[in-house]
């Protein structure tokens, strides 16, 4: 028996381009996202950076919440969030509160001016995202978060 033959081989051919496909899709799928931050950046306000539209959904998510909980986050320097934080706060996006379990802390959170506009943004691309997906069942569209939520595990 050969390699063009083999079944073994024949699997692992196919089970190879199946990766070399999904590369290429996730591929697309990281492109559409990045494009997808800065408009959602440019909505909540026409001068938010993407970058910074990221610290401020987590911090929307999960705030209050300590610089040091975004620095271990992003995994980006103190001085890359604090640029952040203050790019933020310039925007009236978030504010900062004295910590009441260290005072030398303290704690970042949104303003409401930016709960507002996150969920603003938020129902529009939901909006957008069912008009897209409009013809998926519900059954589909479950699937397809379980396997992506399989795949992001697998991946952690």
């Amino acid at each position: 028996m050969n390699a063009a033959t083999d079944p073994a081989t024949k699997v692992g051919a196919v089970r190879a381009d199946l990766l070399t496909t999904l590369e290429s899709e996730v591929g697309v799928l990281i492109r559409r996202v990045k494009r997808v931050i800065g408009q959602r950046a440019q909505s909540v306000d026409p001068d938010l950076a993407p970058a910074s539209y990221l610290v401020l959904a987590f911090v929307a998510e999960k705030g209050p919440v300590r610089a040091t909980t975004l620095v271990d986050r992003f995994a980006i320097d103190k001085g890359a969030i604090s640029r952040h934080l203050r790019h933020l706060e310039g925007l009236d996006l978030v504010e900062r509160h004295p910590d009441p379990d260290d005072g030398r802390a303290f704690l970042v959170g949104p303003t409401p001016h930016a709960v507002s506009r996150l969920e603003a943004v938020r129902a529009e691309r939901r909006r957008w995202l069912d008009a897209g997906l409009g013809d998926w069942s519900d059954e589909q569209l479950e699937e397809f978060v379980s396997a992506l939520g399989r795949y992001n595990a697998a991946l952690d």
